[in-house]
């Protein structure tokens, strides 16, 4: 077996959601999958819709505490314990700085496109691109986050126990598409020198 040199715990970020996605905390994660599916279950197939959900969830939880104050003020009880809800300038920095991170990146790939004219990221985009459109026909919005969580909490423990097998099958398939690409980019190339001769 080869040795890697990050775990896969480690480059999943090495917290709790790492143990929650590589299956180390088996009731948080049995937790997510069945919440996953009991959510797409209800917007999916009950019919529900998301504003209407949220709305009754956001009454019963005013009126639960508007009920709770009231009688806690009648009985001399506690009132309901509330934490500070408050969003920290901390927190907005390093939610800006990610997005920051991520459009820069997506700037420099139409950089790539657009001004170096560069082949092999623009047939990658247009790839990528068309795979998502085809998946996006398949599917609607909701089925498809719930596909993404199932994927992120079954994939993860099957590539750690089968890490050497899938990278070694990967890389025989990345090498594959890289040919295809260098063919197409080529093909093209000898398309435009001849139109220009």
């Amino acid at each position: 077996m080869a040795t890697h040199p990050r775990s896969l715990h480690a480059r999943l970020g090495g917290g709790a959601v790492a143990d929650v996605l590589l299956w180390r905390r088996r009731n948080a994660s049995a937790a997510a999958v069945v919440g996953a599916t009991a959510v797409w279950f209800v917007f999916e197939r009950a019919g529900y819709s998301l504003p209407s959900v949220l709305a009754n969830a956001l009454l019963l939880l005013v009126a639960i505490l508007f009920f709770w104050a009231k009688s806690a003020s009648l009985l001399n009880r506690p009132l309901p314990p509330l934490p500070n809800l408050e969003v920290s300038d901390v927190v907005v920095e390093k939610a800006a700085d990610r997005a920051l991170v991520w459009i820069n990146r997506v700037l420099a790939v139409g950089h790539d496109i657009a001004i170096k004219r560069d082949r092999k990221t623009f047939i990658r985009v247009i790839l990528i691109l068309w795979v998502v459109s085809y998946v996006g026909m398949l599917f609607n919005f909701l089925t498809l986050i719930y596909i993404g969580v199932m994927l992120s909490l079954l994939v993860p423990p099957l590539y750690e126990k089968y890490q050497d097998h899938v990278d070694e099958k990967l890389g025989v398939a990345h090498s594959v598409l890289s040919r295809h690409i260098d063919t197409i980019i080529t093909r093209a190339g000898q398309a435009k020198q001849k139109k220009t001769e």
